[in-house]
């Protein structure tokens, strides 16, 4: 079974930044995307970054330019740099890892990211 913790999360004003980690139990490089998803309060999970086992990177239009995601095969973390924070990125934000084949999704516990105005 694979299992994803997440770390970093917290509350910082408007403006700030925050990097969050995520570290799996088994390498990166044996999932096709990984990446991280976000969830407010009423909201749907919707996707914030995610990168490609090719490097093939996506990052939600609300989050392009401010954010970055990133991956490290070594330490099998998911990285997710987030700079110029802003309220509206209030929201539980998950890790993901998927394999296509055979089919699976793997989700972390969430963390909770605050930014107060």
């Amino acid at each position: 079974q694979v299992q994803l913790v997440e770390s970093g999360g917290g509350l910082v004003q408007a403006g700030g930044s925050l990097r969050l980690s995520c570290v799996a139990s088994e390498a990166i490089f044996r999932f096709n995307i990984v990446g991280w998803y976000r969830q407010a309060p009423g909201k749907q999970r919707e996707l914030v970054a995610t990168r490609t086992y090719v490097g093939n990177i996506d990052y939600a239009d609300s989050v392009k330019g401010r954010f970055t995601i990133s991956t490290d095969n070594v330490k099998s973390t998911v990285d997710l740099q987030m700079n110029n924070l802003k309220p509206e990125d209030t929201a539980v934000y998950y890790c993901n890892v998927r394999r296509v084949f055979p089919a699976k999704d793997y989700w972390g516990q969430g963390t909770q990211v605050t930014v107060s105005s």
